[in-house]
């Protein structure tokens, strides 16, 4: 393949077609007028590379065609200007479609002209249509084999990261940094939001993915016994809208919320503080307690019952049918009653059985003496 002598020619703009494999994808319209203005006050400085085929019409007649190999900008300008005719410069030879490819963006790179996803979809074509390895592109280009994969890497971000690379929202190197957090997906979200709200530098996202990325390999020694964790932290980030850690230890465990500035933080403490005015007061929760305090508990609320229900029992019997009528009145005086004020009262008030009025009575039945070694004290009352 050569040029057809170093002649420069002009053709007319109808009759140049665009190249079916530009790789150019994005064209920024407010730079299309710039040069387009550039162009009308000096005309087409760098000609237009084509490559002239002939083509037949319907009714057996030729016509001259020139498709466009490198130079679209220049082309879509000059049309923007109203031109009638460009300079071009035409290679001459049979050239395949890899060839017109590899010659776009050949022609892009040398000029610049390629944002990073363009250049990258242009080595997948390379890779795929034509079936080159990354070595076979890397030295049709003049670039490192690294270079070329590494590019092509890019094309694993979701498809609205690759926009905003394309319309220069972000560079480069923060598409790589973003890379380090493929599979994980909301933490990618968040830090692609933190690089366009905030500004963060390439340096400070990448100590923010790797950061990351260690954190990912400590999470996997717990990860599998403890899945919920998981989930929760997921949520987490999901409704911060920020990386929430939780990290596990032998007793119990932390909570760590990233923040890039005093306004995130007032941000974060404003949706805990809207969510907990949210929910209300809360409602008494009973406090969990181990199997062994339970059982105590049971044990001594079973052994007050018992105690309860014997001195019951015990009381009970002064209202029994006793054959007190027959007892001696002198038996009986006031010096010999108990003060009422002193009567030991078990806790069982709802079934305490009190004796009738001893009035005029000789003499109280003598109550059996009672071991007091097992009594236990509970607020006023003796038991």
């Amino acid at each position: 393949m050569s040029f057809q002598g170093d002649s420069i020619f002009w053709v007319e703009l109808d009759k140049i077609v665009p190249n079916p494999y530009q790789p150019r994808r994005e064209f920024d319209e407010a730079k299309l007028k710039e040069l387009a203005e550039s162009i009308r006050m000096y005309g087409v400085l760098q000609p237009l590379t084509v490559t002239r085929r002939e083509r037949s019409r319907d009714d057996g007649t030729f016509f001259t065609e020139y498709e466009l190999i490198a130079g679209e900008r220049r082309l879509r300008a000059s049309k923007i200007a109203s031109l009638s005719q460009v300079p071009v410069i035409i290679r001459s030879g049979e050239q395949t479609e890899q060839e017109k490819l590899e010659l776009a963006i050949i022609e892009n790179l040398q000029r610049e002209d390629l944002n990073s996803v363009d250049r990258a979809i242009a080595f997948q074509q390379l890779a795929q249509i034509f079936n080159l390895t990354h070595a076979q592109i890397a030295a049709k280009m003049g670039r490192s084999r690294e270079y070329v994969s590494n590019t092509l890497r890019l094309l694993a971000l979701p498809e609205y990261m690759l926009s905003s690379l394309q319309k220069g929202e972000m560079t480069e190197g923060h598409a790589r940094a973003l890379l380090m957090l493929a599979d994980r997906p909301e933490e990618q979200d968040v830090l692609f939001r933190e690089i366009l709200l905030k500004k963060i530098s390439v340096r400070e996202s990448e100590r923010i993915s790797r950061k990351i990325a260690t954190d990912r390999v400590r999470k996997k020694e717990w990860k599998g016994s403890d899945p919920t964790l998981i989930e929760i932290e997921r949520k987490l980030t999901e409704t911060l809208g920020t990386r929430v850690q939780i990290k596990k230890t032998d007793f119990g465990g932390t909570v760590s919320i990233d923040y890039f500035d005093p306004a995130d933080l007032d941000k974060i403490l404003d949706m805990i503080e809207k969510r907990e005015r949210a929910a209300g007061p809360t409602s008494q929760i009973p406090v969990p307690v181990s199997d062994e305090v339970s059982l105590a508990n049971e044990a001594i609320s079973e052994t007050l019952h018992e105690e309860a229900a014997e001195a019951n029992e015990v009381l009970a019997k002064l209202a029994e049918n006793t054959p007190l009528e027959a007892a001696d009145s002198s038996m009986v005086s006031s010096d010999n009653l108990p003060a009422i004020d002193n009567l030991v009262v078990p806790p069982a008030l709802d079934t305490l059985v009190i004796p009738p009025a001893l009035d005029n009575r000789d003499e109280l039945p003598t109550l059996p003496e009672k071991d007091e070694s097992d009594m236990y004290s509970v607020g006023k009352f003796t038991i």
